[in-house]
C-alpha cells in the first residue's frame, strides 16, 4: 500500500498520526510542508475530495492572524491560493492511501482505512 503523509514535523497531531502508523506497521512517505512547500493543484483536489470546510484549518493561530481582506469571500479558489502560500493553514495531516484521503487524525477512522 501507497500511503503519504502531508504535513509539519512539529505538528503534535502529525506527531501522533506518524506514531499511529509506526505501532501498526503501516509504511509511509512523509512530505514536510515546511520544506517542500504545498501543491496547488494537490490542495485543489483535496478541497474537492473531502470539502473546504474540512481542508483549511480554521482553528489555527494562522487563520486567525490572516487579515479581514483574506478571510472575507473565502471560496475554494482562494482558500487553495492561502493554503499554498501558507501551509499551515493545511489541516494536519492530510494521508493519501490508495482508498482515499484521510483528513485529520481519527484512530477508529484510520483503522478501517489503513488495517
Amino acid at each position: 500500500m501507497s500511503v503519504t503523509v502531508y504535513g509539519i514535523p512539529n505538528c503534535d497531531t502529525v506527531k501522533k498520526a506518524r506514531t499511529w502508523l509506526d505501532a501498526h506497521g503501516v509504511a509511509y512517505t512523509f512530505h514536510d510542508y515546511k520544506k517542500q512547500g504545498a501543491d496547488a493543484a494537490q490542495v485543489a483536489g483535496w478541497v474537492e475530495r473531502a470539502g473546504l470546510d474540512k481542508v483549511l484549518n480554521k482553528a489555527g493561530t494562522t487563520f486567525r492572524k490572516l487579515s479581514d481582506e483574506d478571510k472575507a469571500d473565502l471560496d475554494a479558489a482562494k482558500a487553495v491560493g492561502l493554503m499554498v502560500a501558507q501551509p499551515s493553514l493545511i489541516k494536519r495531516p492530510i494521508v493519501e492511501h490508495p482508498g482515499g484521503l484521510l483528513v485529520g487524525f481519527k484512530d477508529a477512522e484510520w483503522s478501517a482505512a489503513l488495517t
